[in-house]
């Protein structure tokens, strides 16, 4: 069903300091960077070997990331795992009984089209569903 790890997100409260941090300490290379207004966070891909860490900043408190940060405060947010085609993906997972958050795909960074998995379904891990735009 998934056909690898797409990227770790991890919700921060100074997207420009995590960077730092990132890029600095941990030697992980900018990828990407973008405001994704549908999702309200700010958020830049790094890169590690194949995959990606996901840093988001929300845009407003009252945004999902947001709401997030006030509830837990920084730290690993959700987990996403790549697929060739999300509308199938989703058909089976909902045919299998796991409670979606998104019935629909989304626009996610670089145009990808992604779904959340809710929690209570999945281990008690936020799950995202990414099918990556042609060329990512």
């Amino acid at each position: 069903m998934f056909s690898r790890v797409d990227h770790i997100g991890v919700a921060v409260e100074d997207l420009d300091a995590a960077l730092a941090l990132y890029e600095r300490d941990f030697d992980m290379s900018l990828a990407h960077r973008e405001t994704v207004d549908e999702q309200g966070v700010e958020a830049v891909l790094l890169d590690v070997g194949e995959n990606h860490v996901e840093l988001l900043a929300p845009l407003e408190p009252d945004s999902p990331v947001g709401r997030f940060l006030a509830r837990r405060g920084p730290g690993m947010h959700h987990v996403a795992y790549q697929v060739t085609d999300i509308d199938a993906t989703l058909d089976a997972l909902r045919a299998g009984g796991l409670r979606l958050i998104d019935e629909q795909p989304r626009t996610g960074i670089r145009d990808s089209r992604v779904a959340f998995l809710h929690p209570a379904s999945s281990g008690g891990v936020l799950t995202e569903i990414v099918q990556p735009a042609k060329g990512h």
